[in-house]
């Protein structure tokens, strides 16, 4: 599948989450962490924010770095619940869509005080 972005771009807010989360749970991988970040946030049903994102962190990656071995499903995941949504599934809005789940997953995770290792993922 076409991915949304060719390169994932963090805030400096949701880089200082990760690195707590790196902490916290003991997974060194960004990527990975993410990945649960996007999860997180498609499980609401609510979309998030519509608002601007800095991309003002030193944290990049490729979309294959994001999403390895599953990354078609979680482009099918973001895309469904873009239709369960009602909202635009081209690529401009897909991309818009995995940074806004993306940065509010990162905040959820990050944020949430039952969350103290892997196995409250």
């Amino acid at each position: 599948m076409e991915p949304p972005v060719q390169r994932i771009q963090l805030s400096q807010t949701a880089k200082d989450q990760l690195i707590k989360l790196k902490r916290v749970t003991k997974i060194d991988q960004w990527n990975i962490l993410c990945r649960w970040a996007l999860c997180r946030s498609l499980a609401e049903d609510h979309p998030p924010a519509d608002v601007p994102i800095p991309t003002d962190s030193n944290v990049e990656m490729t979309w294959h770095t994001f999403g390895g071995d599953i990354a078609d499903i979680l482009l099918l995941a973001l895309t469904q619940w873009c239709i369960e949504q009602n909202l635009p599934t081209n690529k401009e809005a897909i991309a818009n869509q995995l940074r806004l789940h993306l940065h509010r997953g990162i905040g959820y995770l990050a944020g949430d005080p039952n969350l103290k290792s892997i196995e409250d993922l």
